[in-house]
C-alpha cells in the first residue's frame, strides 16, 4: 500500500486519536502515527498541539522515525521554543550515538533549528562533531556552523568554531574540505571585510588535492572558492589552470561553467605569446558546445554564458559556429540566444555561412524570431564590410515578401547601413518609398521618415510623403514625431521655395500645439536657427554624420569582467551584477578580474575598433538610434560669456557667427565662415559668445571662455646668469590659443633693446607664432609683461623630459639660452571629447600593457567639482558611473598632435585620495597627463 493512505481524514477528533496513537507501547503504530502527523503538517493543517507527544517519540532506535520526529521538530520549533528546549537533551545524547548516521541526523536538525534560546546549549555538541572521528558527521557539522553563525554570529566567533572550520579545509576527507569550503565562503559573504577564506598557495594546494575526490556539488564549492583566489603570478596562475582543466569533462554542468569561470579568470594573467595559452583556449570550446546539447533550459543558461565568454574572448569559439546555428524545434528562447551569438562570431570567414543560415530563419512562422533574424542580417552589414552588398539584397528580396512585419524591420536595418555606408545603396530608396503604407510600427515609420528627410534631394516627391504623415502627427509616438520634425526641416533646408508651407505646419504643431518638452525644444532650436541665421541652420543639420559603429549592445568592459566572474550564477543569466537584482547589502561582493601581466594583452576581438588606425582618425561612433535630440539638447546652461557688446539689430545678428565659435565642434569639425560683417568689432580675434551660446554653453567640445588652469611665474632666467636680463614666465591656454606670458627686468646699468626669441625643436612642435615685440628699449630696473603666442606647427623631436623646452632669447648686449617645462595641458585641445561608444572602442583597443595607474593624494573633491574644474583645462568627462559607492568618471582628452588619452577616475567620497588610470597609444604621455591632472586639481 503507497503513503498516500496517510493523507485521507479519520473519523472524530482527528488530534485526539493521534495522541493516542503517538503515545502507543507498540512501536508500529506509534511510526503510522508519527507519519499521520507529518503527512497533516504537510499539507497545512496545525498539529503543533502534538507537539510534546511527538517530542517523546525521538527516544528510539529506530532511524526513521527519528528521521520523521526531527522533521516535526523544524518545522514547529520557532513556533513552540519552550517546548523545544525539552528535546535539547536528546540532542545531546544523539550527539553521542554509536550511529554516525544519528550523529549527524542530530547535528544536523540542531542547525536547522532556529530558536535562540537553543543555540547556546549546541555550542558543546556542535564542537565535539567537528571533531568527530567520521567524516560524515564532521562534514555535516561543518555545514551547521554557517547555520548557526545565521542565527548568531557572535556566538559562532566567541566559540572559535570559525577557527575549526579553517582546520577542516586540511581535513583528509575531501568531502569535508569541500563543505568546509562551502561553510566559510557562506559566512564570508555576510562579511565581506573579513579574511575568513585565508587564501595561499597552501591551502589551495590543499583544495586542488581534494577536488579530484568531491562529489560534483563538493568541486563546485571548491571551484567557486579558486575564483576568489589571485595567484601571485603567472607561473602559479597556470599551474593552478592545469589542475583544473580535467573538470571541464565532468558530466554536471554546473562543474562545467565553475571550471570555465575559474580558467577565464586566470587566463587574464597568462601571457597570450605562451604554448599554453593556445592549449588552453582550444581546451575551453569542446565543453562549452557539449554543453548545448543538453535539455533547452540549460541550453539557455550556457548560452548566456557562452555570450559573456565570446564577448570577452571570441577567439575560444570562433570555429564552432555551426554549433549555434538554430534546430527547427528549439524552443525561441533558445533561438533568441543563438542568433545573438551567431552575430558576435560573425567575421570575413564564415559570413556565407551565417547570411545563408539568416535568410532561411527570415521565411520562418516565428514573429519575433524572424524580427531577430532581419536584424541580425543588418547587424552583419554593419560589422562585415565585405558582406554589405550581399546583405542588402537579401534585404531586399525580403521585402518584396511583402509580409509586413518583415518589411519593418527590413526598413530599420536599411536605415542603419545607409548610415554606415553613406553613398553606396541609396539605389534601393525607390523600393522602400514603395511600402510606406503598410508601415505601422513606429521604429519603422520613423526609420522610413529618417531615410526620406536624409535623401529629399534624391526623392522626387519627399515633400508629398512627408506630408502623409503630418497628417496624423499628434496621433504619433513621440519618435515619430522628432524624426518627422527633422526630416522635415531637411528638406527645407534642402528645397526651400517648395516646402515653406510644411515647415511652418511641423514647427507650428511641434511648438504651439504638442504637451512633449523634448518635440518643443527641438521644434524651437530649429525655429530660432532657421529664423536668425539658415546658413548655420545647414551646417547644424544636414551636417556629416558619424558613422555609427558595429556593436551597440556589447556590455560596458568593467561591467563584463564583473560578470566573468559570477559565470555559472543568476548574474551570468541576467547579465547584471549580483547588486542590481538582490536586495540588501548582504552577500553582495564586487568582483574583478586579476590584473594582468606585463607581458599579457586584451583580446583582439572583433568588436574592437580596427587596429593600426590612430584614434585621430577613427570614425565617431554613436549609439544606433540616433535621434539629434540627445545631441541638441545634452548642454549645460551657464551663465552668459562676457564679450564686447554686439550690434543688436536682428539683420547684423545674424551675420555673427551665433554659437561663438562652438558650431565646428558641434558639427564635426567643418569649417564654417560666417558672412563678412562690418557690424561684428574689429576685436572679434576670437569666438565670442553671443546669441545662442549664452543659452547654450556647449560642452560637447567647446572649452569654456574661462580657459585652462594658470600656473604662477616662475623664474626662468636669473639675473646673474643673463648679464642683468631676469625672465620669469608661464603658459597659458585661451580658447585654443596658447600662449608664453613673460616678463623681462632690466637689473642692469644699460638699456636693452632689439629683443628676438626662438625655440629648440621641441617634442610637440611648440614655436613662437609672431615676433618678441617689446615696443619700447627696456630701461634699468624697468619691467615689462609680454604675451607671446604660440602655435604647435615647429620642428618636432622628441625631448627628454617630453614636456621640456629649450629657448634662446637675443638682446642688444648678446645671446641668453634656458630651458623650462611646460605644463602639458596647454596642449589639450577643445575638441577632446569623445563619444561614448568610440570611447569603448578605443579603451578595448588599446593594449593593456599601455595602461598606467597613479594616485593623486590630499584632494577632498567630489565627482562634480573634478568633472568641471578639469573641463575647463579641455579634459572632458564622456560617462560618468557609481559603482560600489565610488563615483567612476570616463575621461576623453586629446593633445595638439592628435594623440587621444582616456582616463579612468575613481573618487570615493570622504577618501581624498583618487586613483587615475590613463590608457594612451604612446604611453609615455601618461606620466606628464597625470602631473597636468594633478596641477588641475590641486590649484
Amino acid at each position: 500500500m503507497t503513503d498516500s493512505k496517510y493523507f485521507t481524514t479519520t473519523k472524530k477528533g482527528e488530534i485526539f486519536e493521534l495522541k493516542a496513537e503517538l503515545n502507543s507501547d507498540k512501536k508500529e503504530k506509534k511510526k503510522e502515527a508519527v507519519k499521520k502527523v507529518i503527512a497533516s503538517m504537510t499539507v497545512g493543517k496545525d498539529v503543533s498541539a502534538l507537539f510534546p507527544d511527538v517530542v517523546n517519540c525521538m527516544q528510539t532506535d529506530n532511524l526513521e522515525l527519528k528521521k520523521l520526529v526531527y522533521l516535526y521538530l523544524m518545522n514547529y520549533a520557532k513556533s513552540q521554543p519552550d517546548m523545544a528546549i525539552m528535546a535539547v537533551n536528546t540532542f545531546v545524547k544523539d550527539c553521542e550515538d554509536p550511529n554516525p548516521l544519528i550523529r549527524a541526523l542530530a547535528v544536523r536538525t540542531m542547525g536547522c533549528i532556529r530558536v535562540d534560546k537553543i543555540t547556546e546549549y549546541l555550542c558543546e555538541p556542535l564542537r565535539k562533531c567537528l571533531k568527530d572521528e567520521d567524516p560524515y558527521v564532521r562534514k555535516t557539522a561543518a555545514v551547521c556552523v554557517a547555520k548557526l553563525h545565521d542565527i548568531n554570529a557572535q556566538l559562532v566567533e566567541d566559540q572559535g568554531f570559525l577557527d575549526t572550520l579553517k582546520d577542516l579545509i586540511s581535513d583528509s576527507n575531501p568531502m569535508v574540505v569541500a563543505n568546509a569550503v562551502a561553510a566559510l565562503s557562506e559566512i564570508a559573504e555576510s562579511h565581506p571585510s573579513s579574511d575568513l577564506l585565508d587564501l595561499n598557495p597552501q591551502s589551495i594546494n590543499k583544495l586542488l588535492t581534494a577536488l579530484n575526490e568531491c562529489t560534483e556539488w563538493g568541486q563546485i564549492f571548491i571551484l567557486d572558492c579558486l575564483a576568489n583566489y589571485t595567484p601571485k603570478d603567472d607561473r602559479e596562475a597556470q599551474s593552478i589552470c592545469e589542475r583544473v582543466t580535467p573538470r571541464l569533462s565532468h558530466a554536471n554542468s554546473a562543474v562545467v561553467l565553475s571550471a570555465v569561470k575559474v580558467l577565464m579568470k586566470f587566463m587574464e594573467m597568462l601571457s597570450k605569446d605562451l604554448d599554453y595559452y593556445g592549449t588552453l583556449l582550444k581546451k575551453l570550446a569542446p565543453p562549452l558546445v557539449t554543453l548545448l546539447s543538453a535539455e533547452p533550459e540549460l541550453q539557455y543558461v550556457a548560452l548566456r554564458n557562452i555570450n559573456l565568454i565570446v564577448q570577452k574572448r571570441p577567439e575560444i569559439l570562433k570555429h564552432e559556429m555551426k554549433v549555434f546555428f538554430v534546430k527547427y524545434n528549439d524552443p525561441i528562447y533558445v533561438k533568441l540566444e543563438k542568433l545573438d551569438i551567431m552575430i558576435r562570431l560573425a567575421s570575413q570567414a564564415n559570413i556565407a555561412q551565417v547570411l545563408a543560415e539568416l535568410k532561411e530563419y527570415a521565411t520562418e512562422v516565428d514573429v519575433d524570431f524572424v524580427r531577430k533574424a532581419v536584424r541580425a542580417i543588418g547587424r552583419c552589414a554593419i560589422k562585415v564590410e565585405q558582406s554589405a552588398e550581399r546583405c542588402v539584397s537579401t534585404l531586399l528580396d525580403l521585402i518584396q515578401t511583402k509580409v509586413n512585419y518583415v518589411v519593418q524591420e527590413a526598413i530599420v536595418v536599411i536605415k542603419d547601413i545607409f548610415r554606415k555606408y553613406p553613398n553606396k545603396y541609396e539605389s534601393v530608396i525607390a523600393t522602400l518609398c514603395e511600402n510606406l503604407d503598410s508601415l505601422d510600427e513606429p521604429e519603422a515609420r520613423a526609420a522610413m521618415i529618417w531615410i526620406v528627410g536624409e535623401y529629399a534631394e534624391r526623392i522626387d516627391n519627399a515633400d508629398e510623403l512627408l506630408e502623409s504623415f503630418l497628417e496624423g502627427f499628434h496621433d504619433e509616438s513621440t519618435q515619430v514625431q522628432l524624426q518627422l520634425l527633422t526630416a522635415i526641416v531637411k528638406l527645407f533646408l534642402k528645397k526651400p521655395t517648395e516646402t515653406q508651407e510644411l515647415v511652418q505646419q511641423v514647427l507650428s504643431l511641434a511648438t504651439q500645439d504638442s504637451d512633449n518638452p523634448d518635440l518643443r525644444d527641438r521644434g524651437y532650436i530649429y525655429w530660432r536657427l532657421l529664423s536668425t541665421d539658415p546658413v548655420a541652420a545647414k551646417e547644424v543639420v544636414l551636417a556629416e554624420k558619424p558613422l555609427i559603429s558595429e556593436e551597440t549592445d556589447l556590455i560596458e568592459p568593467t561591467l563584463l569582467d564583473e560578470l566573468i566572474c559570477y559565470i555559472g550564477t543568476l548574474a551570468s543569466v541576467y547579465h547584471k551584477p549580483p547588486s542590481a537584482f538582490v536586495e540588501g547589502g548582504r552577500g553582495v561582493v564586487h568582483k574583478s578580474l586579476p590584473p594582468r601581466t606585463a607581458s599579457s594583452e586584451s583580446t583582439e576581438s572583433p568588436e574592437t575598433a580596427p587596429a593600426g588606425a590612430a584614434p585621430g582618425e577613427q570614425p565617431d561612433v554613436i549609439p544606433t538610434q540616433g535621434d539629434l535630440l540627445g545631441d541638441l539638447l545634452n548642454l549645460d546652461l551657464g551663465p552668459p560669456v562676457s564679450g564686447p557688446p554686439l550690434a543688436t539689430s536682428s539683420v547684423q545678428m545674424g551675420a555673427v557667427d551665433l554659437l561663438g565659435g562652438g558650431l565646428d565642434s558641434l558639427i564635426g569639425g567643418t569649417n564654417f565662415a560666417a558672412p563678412p560683417t562690418a557690424a561684428a568689432p574689429a576685436s572679434l580675434g576670437a569666438p565670442i559668445g553671443s546669441g545662442l551660446s549664452d543659452l547654450f554653453d556647449l560642452t560637447s567640445g567647446v572649452g569654456s571662455l574661462s580657459g585652462s588652469y594658470v600656473a604662477p611665474k616662475a623664474v626662468w632666467l636669473p639675473a646673474m646668469k643673463a648679464k642683468g636680463l631676469e625672465i620669469s614666465g608661464t603658459f597659458t591656454r585661451q580658447v585654443g590659443a596658447i600662449s608664453m606670458d613673460l616678463q623681462l627686468t632690466n637689473k642692469a646699468l644699460q638699456v636693452m633693446t632689439d629683443f628676438a626669441i626662438q625655440f629648440n625643436r621641441n617634442s610637440f612642435g611648440l614655436a613662437p607664432a609672431a615676433p618678441l615685440q617689446v615696443h619700447a628699449p627696456l630701461s634699468p630696473n624697468q619691467t615689462v609683461e609680454i604675451s607671446l603666442p604660440l602655435n604647435t606647427v615647429g620642428s618636432v623631436m622628441k625631448m627628454e623630459p617630453l614636456n621640456n623646452l629649450q629657448v634662446a632669447v637675443k638682446n642688444n648686449i648678446d645671446v641668453f639660452y634656458f630651458s623650462t617645462l611646460y605644463p602639458l595641458h596647454i596642449l589639450f585641445v577643445e575638441d577632446g571629447k569623445m563619444d561614448r561608444q568610440m570611447f569603448l572602442a578605443t579603451w578595448k583597443d588599446i593594449p593593456n600593457e599601455n595602461e598606467a595607474q597613479f594616485q593623486i593624494r590630499d584632494c577632498p573633491l567630489n565627482a562634480e567639482a573634478v568633472s568641471s574644474r578639469l573641463q575647463s583645462s579641455n579634459v572632458f568627462t564622456v560617462a560618468k558611473r557609481n559603482v560600489e559607492a565610488q563615483d567612476m568618471l570616463y575621461q576623453s582628452l586629446r593633445l595638439t598632435n592628435g594623440i587621444w588619452v582616456l582616463a579612468e577616475l575613481r573618487i570615493q567620497p570622504g577618501n581624498p585620495n583618487l586613483t587615475l588610470s590613463l590608457k594612451c597609444r604612446a604611453p609615455e604621455v601618461s606620466q606628464h597627463v597625470y602631473q597636468a591632472y594633478e596641477t588641475i586639481l590641486k590649484n
